[in-house]
């Protein structure tokens, strides 16, 4: 990096991984929020245990449905308008959550919050596609998913408090978990509209000759992408290794919310309580381990020439840990399993998306990543209610991870058919 570029890049991490952060900390928390609520909210609005995992499954397929057009309509009109549009809605259909009555009204709202946030995720990645040289955007990756643990460092005892409301004003506690964090993503959302800037040469915040420096970078970058890979939107949505790599997303995520919509329930059986502080204080261990490792993974794999097999190994490890926490009768192993667990499957995402951000460009990337996003969140979908079925037909709680531990080591072996990145990328210097 020349001394311009050092400084724009330094200078564009410290402003927009912040509130990307939290961004992607509310977004996160607002899909999976669900799971803190599951006993309190499923006994008030009469849902069965098969109607509660369709319900939180059902999310992703509005989601995936409309990922596509959204992404391509950002490409379009710009990330500040875009992504204030995508938070402001999706705030407000999750704020809607506290009038659920009945399977009809939550599969609706489940869905509709699933089209609203469409686009959000792959539509930061592209974002971040166009700021960040390749040589700085595995670690912005890696800090930018600093946001799914600290969804739950946070969020988890902040929803536990809510759920302590209990009575207050009236209303039941999981309708003020609804209420409040709903409401904190439109705020941030039409935040997002005054702060975010669409490319490095809209940035005031940057000096001339940064300005200049990192845009003539993201324009080198550009061109090498669409030099080597698909052209247009329709090219990436057919390309051979796009597909690929929406297959082994499609596994992780089958990894990430096969625990994350169950994590809260599991956590109290394991401390033989209830939902509230006390689980949301203990369920955010994990997520701090996973905070660790997705600080330090993407920085060694930054300088490492075996990015697919460190991802591999990671995801294995996860595997193990999934595995591990219902196979075990101590609580304190099976917590620790829990950390590998979530260690895992966060840590190795920012080393997923290194590889198809250095490959494609343009309005491919905009097509490509939404793609690979949506196939790849379906998992969140097939993920619960396979959980729910495995331990319905093998009548054990134990079955539906040992399987999610499955797909979880198909993933781990699929990483090793992506031997390099397409676009080589230099070593990121420590700082």
């Amino acid at each position: 990096m020349n001394a311009d570029l050092d400084r724009a890049t330094h200078k564009a991490m410290r402003r927009l991984i912040p509130f990307l952060l939290l961004m992607y900390v509310l977004a996160f928390l607002d899909r999976a929020n669900i799971g803190f609520a599951q006993q309190a909210f499923q006994l008030d609005a009469g849902l069965s245990n098969a109607a509660y995992a369709l319900g939180a499954g059902i999310f992703f397929i509005g989601y995936a449905l409309f990922e596509i057009p959204s992404n391509l309509l950002m490409h379009r009109v710009g990330a500040r308008v875009w992504m204030c549009r995508i938070m402001v809605t999706w705030g407000l259909v999750s704020l809607a959550m506290f009038a659920v009555r009945g399977e009809t009204a939550f599969y609706s709202l489940r869905f509709l919050l699933g089209v609203a946030e469409a686009g959000f995720f792959p539509g930061v990645i592209y974002f971040l596609s166009q700021w960040f040289p390749a040589q700085a955007r595995t670690r912005a990756l890696g800090l930018f998913y600093f946001g799914a643990p600290l969804a739950f460092i946070v969020g988890g005892p902040l929803s536990g408090v809510l759920l302590d409301m209990q009575g207050v004003g009236g209303l039941h506690g999981w309708q003020w978990m609804f209420i409040v964090e709903g409401a904190l993503a439109s705020m941030v959302g039409a935040w997002a509209f005054w702060y975010l800037d669409n490319r490095p040469e809209d940035a005031q915040w940057l000096d001339a000759a940064e300005r200049d420096a990192l845009a003539e970078a993201m324009r080198t970058e550009e061109s090498r992408k669409l030099s080597h890979g698909p052209k247009g939107a329709l090219a990436a949505l057919t390309n051979p290794r796009v597909l690929f790599l929406s297959t082994i997303y499609f596994a992780i995520q089958m990894s990430v919310y096969g625990v994350v919509f169950f994590l809260p329930s599991q956590v109290a059986a394991l401390l033989g309580t209830t939902v509230g502080t006390e689980v949301g204080l203990v369920t955010s261990i994990p997520w701090l381990c996973a905070l660790v490792a997705v600080y330090l993974l993407p920085r060694f794999a930054a300088r490492s020439a075996h990015t697919a097999v460190i991802a591999a190994v990671t995801l294995v490890a996860s595997a193990i840990g999934m595995a591990m926490s219902v196979a075990s009768s101590s609580p304190l192993i099976s917590l620790f399993a829990l950390c590998l667990a979530a260690a895992g499957f966060i840590a190795v995402q920012p080393l997923f998306w290194s590889f198809p951000t250095a490959y494609l460009g343009g309005i491919a990337a905009a097509g490509g990543l939404a793609l690979i996003n949506s196939l790849g969140s379906l998992g969140g979908f097939v993920a619960p209610n396979i959980r729910t079925f495995a331990e319905s037909t093998f009548d054990s709680p134990r079955a539906g991870l040992y399987l999610l531990a499955g797909t979880t080591l198909l993933g781990a072996f699929l990483f090793l058919g992506l031997r390099e990145r397409t676009v080589p990328v230099t070593p990121v210097e420590s700082r």
